[in-house]
């Protein structure tokens, strides 16, 4: 017994990185048995002798580290996690490029960076390029990537106030709160082992769950399950190359939409962050920002189709009416929340009026973005009612300059200058999103495709490729310094420009 205590707590006691890649080297074995079920024996031995490989790797490496413990400053954690999305899917790349010799390294590391880092962007137009087995991988790295973030955003993010805990601390971003001494004082290897065993149960059992549900709508197992995955970690990946046009019912986009909702607010799943309120979730500033634009929107997009249905004389009937707003309201849902999956209902609204919804209102949506500590991705809905709560104090002073406002509820968890810093992180994104429009225009992308895959790749809804563009953007016929920079791109969305900023300050890493 103690013997096995002794082995845990050395195995605990290795690099954060090292143990996130043991955890995905392991988690091959899944797409190697479901690969020989389905007499895929190329896949199957790529997947078996690529985890067989990476566990020797881990445990050679673990064996070695045996005895040594490790000084980690304040921000080890943050570059473990900026590893993971670096370094990481040129391993898990391997097995990718060995079940499809047809294609390039390079072409399986963006894959690969799209999964991890939820973007879900899809390489291949045609998804019968790939296997089943691929299929699975592609969702299963994107689903661990989202479980990833779960974690990452209580036991690392929120203890340095990154990621959207800027706007609810008084500390400056990137450097601990020391007021929050309960938190201080705790190792960051036990505020992850117990993010870790308190999310994952939560994290899997709500997958599960969808996947039993679409399931019992008729779905395929195997979209069933990548669709779950997708959902929960808002990757938008789909073995069908989407949910548009692919027979999916209204029954299956009901239930993905509902576990969609997870992503608005992390009070929809936990309490653990500073996020939290007393009031609830129905008083949680993000959550009812983010459930008026799902019914804002969509009513907007349809008196739209309903004026311009009147204009092309068609008739209205209440079933196509019905459709149409729901197919909004979906579609508007999915890129809110950066999962990028679009209704079946979607086209049939513009067939039926005869207009297409500019691909602006998608690009706005997932710029937005979703909660703050949650899989989305975006701008976030707490900086966003943040500059709303601002503007809004703003504009009773212009009408009474000596009156003092309170915080009320909602505005409780916002700091006295939480304007401020979520002002200068859309700054910070602004620029990122104008630079990596101009590097992508100076290695010969249209204008207009560039700021689309910049919007994209920044806010991890890598669907709007597809469908906020005038035509879908063919990714591999990009060349190799554009697909360089979209996977920069999507590293930099995944983490924000603040963690990234905070990585290159020479002094928080003497702490």
């Amino acid at each position: 017994m103690r013997r096995k205590s002794y082995i845990r707590r050395e195995i605990l006691e290795l690099p954060l990185f090292l143990l996130i890649f043991g955890v995905f080297s392991a988690s091959t074995i899944f797409p190697a048995i479901f690969a020989l079920t389905t007499q895929d024996h190329l896949a199957s031995r790529a997947f078996f002798y690529s985890g067989l490989l990476g566990v020797i790797i881990f445990t050679l490496i673990a064996v070695a580290h045996a005895g040594r413990r490790a000084r980690h400053g304040a921000l080890g954690p943050l570059m473990s996690l900026f590893s993971s999305f670096v370094f990481l899917p040129a391993l898990l790349a391997i097995p990718f490029l060995e079940a499809l010799p047809t294609t390039r390294f390079l072409h399986a590391y963006f894959d690969m960076v799209s999964a991890i880092t939820t973007t879900g962007a899809m390489l291949f137009d045609d998804p019968g390029r790939i296997s089943d087995t691929l299929h699975l991988w592609r969702a299963q790295v994107a689903w661990m990537g989202g479980l990833l973030m779960w974690i990452a955003a209580s036991a690392i993010l929120a203890p340095l106030h990154l990621g959207g805990f800027e706007v609810t601390s008084q500390a400056e971003p990137g450097n601990p709160d020391e007021r929050r001494s309960n938190m201080g004082q705790i190792d960051p290897r036990q505020r992850l082992l117990r993010s870790a065993a308190a999310l994952t149960p939560t994290y899997l059992a709500l997958t599960l769950m969808l996947w039993l549900l679409l399931l019992a709508n008729g779905d395929r197992s195997l979209v069933a399950l990548c669709h779950a995955m997708s959902v929960l970690a808002t990757s938008g990946i789909s073995p069908l190359g989407g949910t548009h046009d692919t027979g999916v019912g209204f029954g299956a986009e009901a239930m993905m939409m509902l576990f969609m909702l997870f992503a608005l607010s992390r009070l929809t799943f936990s309490k653990d962050t500073v996020t939290a309120t007393q009031g609830g979730l129905f008083t949680d500033p993000e959550f009812r920002m983010g459930l008026a634009l799902i019914l804002g929107v969509p009513v907007v997009l349809f008196v739209r189709h309903f004026l311009g249905a009147f204009d092309v004389d068609a008739s209205a009937e209440a079933l196509e009416t019905g459709s149409a707003f729901w197919g909004a309201m979906f579609t508007v849902t999915s890129f809110l929340t950066t999962t990028g999956f679009v209704s079946a209902s979607w086209a049939e609204a513009q067939s039926w009026s005869g207009l297409e919804t500019p691909g602006l209102i998608l690009m706005g949506l997932a710029l937005i973005g979703g909660g703050v500590a949650t899989t989305a991705g975006g701008v976030k809905l707490l900086r966003v009612f943040a500059l709303y709560r601002n503007g809004v104090r703003e504009m009773e002073r212009l009408v009474h300059p000596h009156s003092v406002s309170g915080a009320g509820q909602a505005g409780r968890r916002l700091q006295s200058n939480g304007a401020f810093i979520a002002w200068i992180f859309f700054m910070l994104f602004a620029l990122s999103l104008a630079g990596v429009t101009l590097l992508l225009t100076f290695v010969g992308a249209p204008f207009a495709d560039a700021l689309v895959m910049s919007v994209a790749t920044l806010a991890t809804t890598g669907p709007l490729m597809e469908f906020a563009a005038d035509a879908p953007i063919a990714l591999i016929q990009l060349g190799d310094g554009a697909k360089m920079i979209l996977c920069a791109a999507m590293v930099l969305g995944r983490l924000e420009t603040l963690a990234i900023i905070a990585l290159l300050t020479p002094d928080l890493w003497r702490a």
